[in-house]
């Protein structure tokens, strides 16, 4: 894989674009010399982890043939005080919407996720902790 980062202007906004040809805004506060425009870098690793679980426990559940109405993550993390100011935690909250759920296939699901397919979580799990919590919203009528 190969990406270009491309300063634009004199600030600290970037553009980067990887083989898929897409480009993904990046700029700093006004401290730094940014615009405050677009995502941080370190928020861009959360919205990575993020997006690479999700894809999975979608692709997966839909392959349990598990119909969810909605589904979001809710992150938080914890950064180190001092330089270089990497995570040193990350929680993850998995929100499932939909008709009784069958909670053992979200947690295989997630699961799966965290521990075979996300390459992202699989890097990351080896200099932070990761936390998982399901929480598994019924969204039938009159329950």
């Amino acid at each position: 894989m190969a990406v270009t980062i491309q300063q634009v202007g004199t600030a600290a906004t970037f553009l980067a674009k990887g083989d898929s040809g897409h480009w993904v805004a990046m700029d700093g506060n006004a401290q730094v010399g940014g615009s405050d425009a677009a995502a941080r870098p370190m928020e861009l690793v959360l919205f990575g982890l993020g997006g690479c679980t999700a894809m999975d426990v979608v692709s997966i559940l839909n392959k349990m043939k598990v119909p969810l109405e909605d589904f979001h993550i809710a992150i938080e993390s914890e950064r180190a005080e001092t330089h270089p100011k990497v995570y040193t935690k990350i929680e993850m909250t998995y929100h499932f919407y939909g008709n009784d759920l069958p909670l053992e296939k979200l947690e295989r699901a997630v699961h799966l996720s965290e521990k075979t397919y996300c390459s992202v979580s699989a890097m990351l799990s080896k200099t932070v902790d990761i936390s998982v919590k399901i929480e598994n919203h019924n969204t039938a009528v009159g329950v």
